[in-house]
């Protein structure tokens, strides 16, 4: 079944310091990380068509908390705090960390993983091993090559064809596309994975809503004999 997704019909939930703050732990999440000046806030309100879903600072690292969206019925995104680079004291990164490791280790409904990095500064440690952990895992990984307009086509093109390469010592299901979020570039790339990704979270809705109404057909058709 191919399922397509309105995403510009997602909303903000909640946030929350870890995963005891979140709602249940039931149906899919797709999961957002990358370091923190990697463009993640600006590639969510482009991926949903919207100008202030997630919010966007001058000063990377603003991404403190976990933020949940709906996209739709059992189908979640996920914004992580942002790792890496952000100027803060030593402390609240390492709650940051910890929040972060625990969403990853521990929350089942996660079921892909989005890799944001900047094209021009690909695979930094802490990258790779976020998708060695989701690997190991058993859950795929999007990476998003973000900030592609920096570079001409050709070598944007050829930084693709090298990050590809090298993806696959990873070992998993590891994917790697440009994305623009000035230019609309690898948005289409990213909407398809995320609908293949949620697809069976739409698919067990859709069953139950014809179970329902075979079942009120069944009833109805009972009630006039």
């Amino acid at each position: 079944m191919n399922v397509k997704i309105s995403y510009q019909n997602t909303h903000f939930i909640t946030s929350a310091p870890d995963i005891r703050h979140l709602p249940e732990d039931e149906g899919i999440e797709i999961a957002f990380a990358g370091r923190s000046n990697a463009g993640k806030s600006s590639s969510l309100n482009r991926l949903t068509n919207q100008k202030s879903l997630a919010k966007t600072s001058k000063t990377p690292g603003r991404t403190q908390l976990i933020n949940l969206f709906k996209v739709a019925d059992g189908c979640h995104i996920v914004d992580l705090p942002g790792y890496g680079f952000a100027q803060v004291p030593l402390e609240m990164k390492k709650k940051w960390q910890k929040s972060l490791g625990e969403y990853l280790q521990q929350r089942q409904c996660l079921k892909g993983l989005v890799v944001l990095m900047d094209i021009r500064h690909p695979m930094k440690d802490l990258d790779q091993q976020l998708i060695y952990w989701a690997v190991d895992s058993g859950i795929p990984v999007q990476v998003l090559l973000t900030k592609a307009d920096k570079l001409k086509s050709g070598a944007r093109k050829a930084q693709v064809l090298k990050i590809r390469e090298s993806s696959l010592g990873f070992g998993g299901d590891v994917k790697v596309d440009a994305f623009s979020s000035l230019k609309g570039l690898g948005v289409d790339v990213l909407r398809k994975k995320l609908d293949e990704w949620f697809a069976p979270a739409l698919e067990q809705l859709i069953a139950q809503e014809e179970e329902l109404e075979a079942s009120d057909n069944d009833e109805q058709g009972d009630a006039e004999q």
